[in-house]
């Protein structure tokens, strides 16, 4: 990964309500932050909404290795991304591994993760960690809880 880059983490089920605000987070990384890059998986609702929102470089990524699970790369992305090191993960764990190795090597998050208990929102607690150093930048955004 070069330049600035941003991971995307959200629920599956994730309403088309906020679209909005998650264009106006990607617009705000492009231009103010110098954000270049985004990655984002392809497994639910709020995946498809911040591959739909970006403009740019967006970079699919695979939590399964590619031979076993060959995923060619969707309309709308530029490439597929596959951590190093994650074949002898267990596939039960592979998601999971695989967004902690992002969340570990980007520099910005825009994160939609509500849920008390998910593996999105213990991805963000786990990104907190960085922001503590200073090596990672968190936009969270909002649920509405009337939806």
């Amino acid at each position: 990964m070069g330049g600035k880059s941003c991971f995307f983490i959200g629920h599956r089920e994730t309403s088309e309500e906020i679209y909005p605000a998650l264009y106006a987070a990607v617009e705000q990384h492009i231009l103010e932050y110098g954000v270049t890059e985004f990655i984002v998986g392809h497994y639910g609702g709020f995946d498809r909404l911040a591959a739909s929102a970006v403009k740019v470089k967006l970079t699919l990524l695979l939590p399964y290795h590619p031979e076993e699970r060959p995923t060619p790369t969707p309309d709308g992305f530029d490439s597929t991304f596959y951590p190093p090191g994650m074949e002898s993960v267990p596939r039960k764990i592979a998601i999971v591994r695989a967004n902690r190795y992002v969340v570990d090597h980007v520099d910005y998050l825009i994160a939609y993760a509500w849920h008390p208990a998910s593996n999105a929102r213990e991805l963000v607690e786990y990104a907190k960690r960085r922001v503590k150093k200073g090596s990672l930048f968190i936009t969270v955004i909002k649920h509405n809880d009337s939806t």
